[in-house]
């Protein structure tokens, strides 16, 4: 028999959970974050030696969708009911008494955190949720440290696993002690301020309560999240499927995984360096930063908008119906329909009727199994053949989120030899952690999403996708024109929608867009491997 051939191994059990797949795809659909202050570095140096015998590793787990199967990989663990893991702002490193000469090591934008930045990221700190706005606070002792991130399993009710709660439980029960070291952060907008619940939007199916891909807006969510090697278990035939629509793609078409480095620290990036670190090397090896953003959406609004500008496209292009307008400016926004066809596979309405006549959720010959073609043809595309966006939008959201081949100075070439495919691109990946919070219907309108924006250089690539991408138009000659969805929009803001001229209409321009979603508070954080969460916790980390 013929030995498969597998990658370099990742180090499964150095790697907290949540970075190499989002906790809500493994079944894991509740969540609370609570965030804490060091009040004394030795004992808040306890408490993280306490919560990393509990923290929760990359280590593969059986499928719930096939129990019987052994995960692929070397060791395998039992999949908990409650997933634990720690992440530390820069003034909590300093808090627990990390080593100036490890500090001086962090990257600068870690350093400054995300208020000082907000102006990069065109955010307004002034309607914060209390806990993150420290500026209205002034109370250095409800300051940010540490970040507890708690993922659930789900009741048959809809409701969160009962550990949930007794791991909150001794969470406080632990920072109710005057020596403690730590205390609770509070300050959250929600049904408790001491935490952020989170909980993916479910719904019944088949006489049982899902939980659903989908978030506020109506649109199904994280279908396209970057492929690094190493992340998907198995030979490299398998990592290279998986890699299809995710990872990169070169000038013919091959797609491939990303380099690791791009989202894990102390590996290869895209550009084959390994960037400087805060020392010792094993400190900053296997961890990774993330900024965590609480986003508010305005579904009320933007659905009373969407109503009023589909009547307006449905005048001018004399569509079908009012819902097929609906549908249609929808998708033109998004660059995919609400459930998650792109644009570049059904461009019309009717188009998109019929991809999913042909590609069904589930697949007919397997009963209860999703199809594996629709989700390939979900991902598998490219804008080579779109450069004047009348399938797709230049500036829709997908579009400018992962730009794949569009930036290829000879995306038009015939010549495939010359063309670069998304080389430009593969810098700028994030991974899109998190899960949508509230209610569409709540009164206060608490709802929205917490992202975690996953990767190995903040400033590269989280914050150049926000400033250039997200809120800037020039790399797709759209000048000051910003995302229609999430965008942060001028009065006078406009969206433009390229209409085929064999169609016989005009473009659509779309003006008067107001905000749909506004930052509600975040910081940037660091994650540490488990080697470093141990060099934390004991007070071991030596630079030299």
């Amino acid at each position: 028999m013929t030995e498969q051939q597998y990658d370099v191994d990742l180090d499964l059990a150095d790697i907290q959970g949540n970075i190499l797949t989002a906790y809500g795809r493994q079944g894991f659909p509740k969540g609370r974050f609570m965030l804490l202050n060091v009040r004394n570095a030795a004992r808040g140096r306890a408490f993280v030696e306490h919560m990393r015998r509990k923290a929760t590793t990359a280590m593969r787990w059986p499928s719930l969708r096939h129990p019987t199967l052994r995960p692929t990989g070397k060791v395998s663990v039992e999949r908990p009911d409650v997933t634990i893991n720690l992440a530390f702002t820069f003034w909590g490193l300093v808090a627990l008494g990390v080593p100036t000469r490890t500090l001086r090591g962090m990257p600068d934008d870690f350093i400054d955190g995300m208020a000082a930045r907000a102006s990069i990221l065109s955010d307004d700190a002034t309607d914060w949720d209390p806990v993150w706005n420290q500026s209205a606070t002034k109370d250095p002792r409800n300051q940010p440290h540490i970040l507890v991130m708690l993922n659930a399993r789900m009741q048959d009710d809809g409701t969160a696993v009962p550990g949930l709660q007794t791991v909150t439980d001794e969470i406080i029960d632990w920072c109710k002690h005057a020596d403690s070291g730590v205390a609770l952060c509070v300050g959250h907008r929600g049904s408790d301020e001491r935490w952020q619940d989170l909980s993916a939007i479910t719904r019944e199916f088949d006489g049982k309560i899902v939980a659903t891909p989908d978030e506020h807006f109506g649109f199904t969510d994280a279908i396209s999240d970057p492929v690094f090697d190493g992340q998907v278990p198995g030979n490299r035939k398998v990592a290279m499927e998986a890699a299809v629509g995710q990872g990169k793609v070169d000038g013919q078409g091959n797609w491939s995984p990303l380099a690791r480095g791009e989202f894990l620290l102390g590996w290869p990036d895209e550009a084959q360096e390994i960037p400087g670190a805060a020392m010792p090397l094993d400190f900053s090896r296997n961890g990774t930063f993330f900024a965590y953003r609480k986003l508010h959406q305005d579904v009320s609004g933007f659905h009373g908008w969407i109503d009023k500008t589909a009547d307006q496209l449905n005048g001018l292009w004399r569509l079908g119906s009012q819902d097929e307008a609906k549908q249609t400016l929808m998708a033109k926004m998004a660059g995919r329909w609400q459930d998650g066809v792109p644009l570049m596979a059904a461009s019309t309405f009717a188009e998109w009727q019929a991809f999913n006549a042909q590609y069904p959720l589930f697949d007919k010959d397997k009963p209860g199994e999703l199809n594996p073609e629709r989700a390939r043809r979900l991902v598998d595309f490219v804008y080579r053949g779109d450069l004047d966006g009348l399938r797709c939008p230049m500036g829709a959201h997908t579009r400018r989120m992962n730009t794949r081949d569009l930036l290829d100075p000879h995306v038009g070439d015939n010549n495939p030899a010359n063309r670069a495919g998304s080389a430009l691109n593969n810098r700028r990946r994030i991974l899109r952690r998190g899960l949508p919070y509230g209610s569409k219907d709540d009164a206060h309108g608490e709802h929205g999403i917490v992202m975690l924006a996953v990767c190995a250089n903040l400033s590269r690539q989280f914050e150049f996708v926000q400033q250039q991408w997200l809120n800037y138009g020039l790399d797709f000659n759209l000048g000051n024109d910003t995302c229609p969805l999430v965008g942060s929009h001028a009065p006078n803001a406009r969206y433009v929608i390229a209409a085929d001229p064999k169609s016989g209409n005009p473009p659509f321009i779309a003006s008067g867009i107001p905000n749909f979603v506004e930052a509600r508070g975040g910081d940037y954080f660091f994650m540490p491997s488990m080697t470093a969460l141990r060099l934390i916790g004991m007070g071991l980390t030596d630079p030299t």
